[in-house]
């Protein structure tokens, strides 16, 4: 078969939302747990093709797309008789990285698009048998490593993985899933957000660099591990929404891991604070001892009913357990249920670590904590450069504990290799969920110092920062990297001509930086941070009399005209006039 990509329907966004206005779609059930009942032994994951593989194949049932296709045809046509308006491409492991495992990573592509094939044929041949519309979601799962979790317990610092290496794997799975014939593209059973984030990076790479293909929507499903209500890696359900919320969403929601009875309030919470079309595809209930779903579909039925009547979701659907009478029966309780209705979300600044922080007007001042700068403590700087990371990280709590809502992270200094530092410091202060708790603001000079601590943070962080003083080229090329990240941007009143002293100037730099963002780089007015440049007070200098008050005016000019954005000060810097009088500095 031809594995060169093709043209796709460009309007399935368009129709997939005219659908979900109308009704609550209905996606299929499990698909692992569905092939498990085939009974499926050593010989029949190999055919033909692998018959002298040297390492076992049981168990990757990705790898059934090319020896058993026949079987994953009927799953999938099975579910469309039972009503399924998606069905999703048997591709939870099809990566570089899980297919390691079986010695099998140079087949990925070819896996991807024989299974996105499968899907396609299968969906084509019901939408025109029945004259209703099936899609084929190409399903992109969490990998088998994670960029979050040590796996040592002596070094919370080291990962399995990089983000480089994560977003490469992706990207070679999305290659085949769009030139199979996907209609969306589905990052599902996200257990760690920053796994997500490189996945979603990966996707808006893949159509920059293939800009005549039509852009495929993306639908993002996380999962909770238990009744905390949070992910694999300590974020609440607000805090991963909010870490994926700057990717270009058409469905957001929650799968796998619980049953429905479970799975209720958190399914809520999303619906409530997402902008987009919400899903939920929940087990048949916990896993029994021997590893199988108990639930029936009746009991399936009766738990996942609240989420229908009470208007939560507008896709649904089984994950682990269910079968074809499960999706049955969810056929007929949804039918003539309206769906959700989008809300209008406020326009307020979100941020998160491991919990969400939203910034509203009755907020007042967020204390951004700056102690783990090595500029800006000699305590911090000191613990660094002798790489006494238990004191430094001691730093970091102590901020948050006496009540810094974000914590800025630069570590800047000629005897420090800034890249390595940086990377293993976030790290290692985000297996700690006192201080990970809190969003981080990535701060440095070099450009590439800050992507590093991007590829590391897993919450939505604040970069610290950008701006227009090597001019607008590289500043639009540096923003679009920190909102491919996810991140709010700190834009510093600098430009081509130098630091902006008098209100004037400040205000005229942040508007030209403001327009920029907004209308070429694409960011929400709300992410956008100005740094009006607080300049020291009473050195003796008579130019500098006035620093205080073109501050003042520069903020009022700013709120005026960019109401929605953020203004951000370095309150310390005042003090640069009064070294020696630590009282008054103190004081200050």
């Amino acid at each position: 078969m031809s594995t060169e990509p093709r043209g796709l329907v460009s309007n399935v966004g368009a129709r997939l939302r005219a659908l979900m206005d109308e009704r609550i779609l209905l996606l299929d059930g499990g698909m692992g747990s569905t092939i498990q009942t085939y009974r499926l032994q050593e010989s029949d994951f190999r055919g033909d093709r692998f018959r002298d593989h040297p390492k076992d194949l049981k168990g990757d049932n990705d790898l059934l797309v090319l020896t058993a296709p026949h079987i994953i045809s009927e799953i999938h046509e099975r579910y469309l008789a039972a009503g399924s308006d998606i069905i999703e491409t048997n591709t939870f492991n099809s990566t570089s990285v899980s297919q390691a495992d079986y010695g099998l990573e140079d087949l990925v592509y070819e896996m991807n698009f024989a299974a996105a094939t499968l899907c396609r044929r299968a969906a084509d041949k019901y939408s025109a048998e029945t004259n209703t519309p099936r899609f084929v979601a190409g399903g992109i799962g969490p990998l088998n490593k994670t960029l979050s979790i040590s796996p040592s317990v002596s070094d919370a610092s080291i990962r399995s993985i990089t983000w480089d290496e994560v977003v490469d794997a992706y990207l070679e799975q999305i290659r085949g899933l769009v030139a199979g014939g996907s209609d969306i593209l589905l990052v599902e059973t996200v257990f760690d957000p920053l796994n997500c984030k490189a996945a979603l990076y990966a996707i808006d790479l893949f159509w920059e660099r293939n800009p005549t293909l039509p852009r495929l929507p993306t639908w993002v499903s996380g999962t909770i591990t238990d009744d905390s209500g949070r992910t694999l890696t300590g974020q609440t359900v607000e805090a991963f929404y909010t870490s994926i919320s700057h990717a270009d969403l058409l469905i957001v929601g929650l799968n796998c891991a619980l049953g429905a009875d479970k799975m209720r309030p958190y399914i809520e919470k999303i619906s409530e604070i997402c902008p987009t079309y919400t899903s939920c595809y929940p087990n048949a209930g916990l896993p029994n001892a021997l590893g199988g779903y108990d639930e029936t579909p009746e009991q399936f039925i009766q738990n996942i009913k609240p989420f229908v009547y009470e208007g939560f979701v507008n896709v649904i659907g089984g994950c682990c357990g269910t079968s074809f009478d499960h999706i049955r029966l969810l056929k007929e309780l949804v039918k003539g249920q309206t769906p959700r209705r989008l809300p209008v979300v406020p326009q307020y600044t979100c941020l998160s670590g491991l919990e969400r922080l939203v910034i509203r007007p009755e907020t007042g001042f967020c204390n951004i904590g700056e102690r783990c700068n090595v500029s800006g403590s000699r305590l911090f700087c000191k613990s660094i450069m002798e790489n006494n990371y238990a004191e430094a990280l001691r730093t970091a709590r102590q901020q948050v504990e006496a009540g810094a809502v974000l914590i800025d992270i630069n570590l800047d200094d000629g005897m420090l290799d800034a890249m390595t530092a940086m990377p293993h410091f976030i790290k290692l202060i985000s297996t700690d969920p006192d201080v990970a708790k809190v969003p981080f603001v990535i701060d440095s000079s070099k450009f590439d110092v800050i992507v590093a601590g991007l590829k590391c943070t897993q919450g939505r962080c604040v970069v610290n920062s950008i701006s227009l003083k090597d001019g607008e080229e590289k500043f639009i090329q540096n923003a679009r990297t920190v909102k491919r990240f996810g991140a709010a941007v700190i834009v510093m009143a600098f430009d081509e001509n130098g630091q902006a002293t008098d209100a004037r100037r400040k205000h005229e730099i942040s508007l030209r930086s403001y327009n920029i963002l907004t209308q070429v780089v694409g960011f929400q007015p709300q992410d956008i941070i100005m740094d009006m440049n607080i300049l020291t007070i009473a050195t003796g200098l008579e130019e500098h009399d006035n620093y205080a008050v073109e501050f003042f005016e520069a903020c009022r000019l700013v709120k005026r005209d960019m109401p929605l954005v953020k203004i951000s000060g370095g309150v310390s810097n005042v003090l640069f006039a009064f070294r020696g009088l630590n009282v008054g500095r103190e004081a200050m």
